[in-house]
């Protein structure tokens, strides 16, 4: 019998959201509550007219595009079919059996996947009060450490920590471990985030974003991040050719070109957030504030999170459990429409 080498015959894949009835409606995946920019559909629409050829490969326009909209360099700038395929080849690129990646305890658990098909294993340094701690994350790593990879904002927490944090954990780590920040939800995050860009340049930092969730085009599968070149050039290796579609990387371009559209995104999801977070804060739910466009909702135990899920998808919207997390007691909701958002407070302020 042919077998799957060690480290993928022991690993489990990674978990997706149970969307269980499709007539429901989903909060369980961060999507944007609106539709990507109308310039971002007719740029698409347009560039299907060429899908007999293959995509820039290197995505001249996009980077050039993003280059503008953010304090990076294009020549540092990776493009990938979603952050998601980027942080996967960081990781396989840079850790191997014996090696170590240090992440957070409620960190993306896509970094801890990654890890595992590389074959290295994955510590989690404590988040007290559902934050991550620089003092906890310095503490994980060893000799063995090649990565240490932190989200900030986080997800599944929604909670962030000050850039200051970010750049004490860089100054504070050896010269030869590397440092991943993924900030898929920067753009909720009304920090100034150049100074994390600015680690870049050192060599030894990884930055990651995402158009998944500001810019509305989870469907279109594009991300990008800014890699020192010597580390960008290793895991470029690793990279599908022609990976971002042509039409996705016209849409891409196009909704960063409408920075108006994203940021008025970014206001109305954060109104509904946080009209949300206060109604059920003062329902008696524990609900951290949130940089993203997800709320973390805790109950008072597993079993009550258990029930009101049930009840949520009885009256037609799905949250995420966060067992897989080590959340039992939480539900992940998304921020969805108006309706959604009233309907999803009227339904928990009875199982409160």
């Amino acid at each position: 019998m042919i077998r799957a080498v060690p480290a993928v015959a022991a690993m489990t894949g990674y978990a997706l959201a149970d969307l269980g009835d499709s007539k429901a409606i989903s909060l369980a995946q961060n999507e944007s509550a609106f539709p990507p920019s109308p310039k971002a559909l007719a740029a698409g629409q347009k560039a299907l007219a060429d899908s007999a050829l293959y995509p820039d490969p290197d995505w001249h326009e996009l980077r050039a595009i993003l280059a503008e909209t953010y304090p990076v360099n294009a020549e540092t700038i990776l493009c990938g079919a979603g952050s998601m395929e980027l942080i996967g080849c960081l990781i396989r690129a840079f850790a191997g059996p014996g090696d170590a990646v240090a992440g957070t305890q409620y960190g993306y658990l896509f970094a801890a996947t990654a890890t595992q098909q590389s074959g290295a294993a994955y510590v989690k340094a404590p988040e007290p009060d559902l934050s991550v701690c620089i003092d906890a994350v310095l503490k994980s790593v060893t000799e063995a450490t090649r990565i240490v990879f932190v989200c900030n904002p986080g997800n599944p927490t929604g909670t962030r920590i000050p850039n200051d944090e970010l750049l004490r954990l860089r100054a504070s780590l050896p010269e030869n471990v590397l440092l991943v920040i993924d900030q898929a939800y920067g753009e909720f995050d009304d920090q100034n985030h150049a100074p994390v860009f600015d680690l870049v340049h050192a060599g030894d930092t990884v930055v990651t974003r995402s158009l998944s969730k500001a810019y509305g085009l989870a469907g279109a599968r594009v991300g990008w991040g800014a890699f020192p070149a010597a580390i960008g050039a290793e895991v470029r290796k690793l990279l599908n050719p022609n990976n971002v579609s042509a039409a996705s990387q016209a849409m891409a371009c196009a909704a960063l070109r409408d920075q108006g559209y994203m940021r008025d995104v970014v206001a109305q999801t954060a109104a509904r957030r946080d009209g949300l977070r206060d109604r059920l804060r003062a329902a008696g739910f524990d609900v951290p504030p949130s940089a993203t466009n997800f709320l973390l909702i805790r109950f008072a135990s597993e079993a009550k999170a258990k029930a009101a899920d049930a009840e949520l998808r009885a009256g037609g919207l799905m949250l995420r459990g966060m067992g897989g997390y080590g959340l039992p007691d939480c539900l992940r909701a998304s921020v969805g429409s108006e309706e959604a958002m009233n309907r999803l407070g009227d339904i928990l302020e009875k199982t409160a």
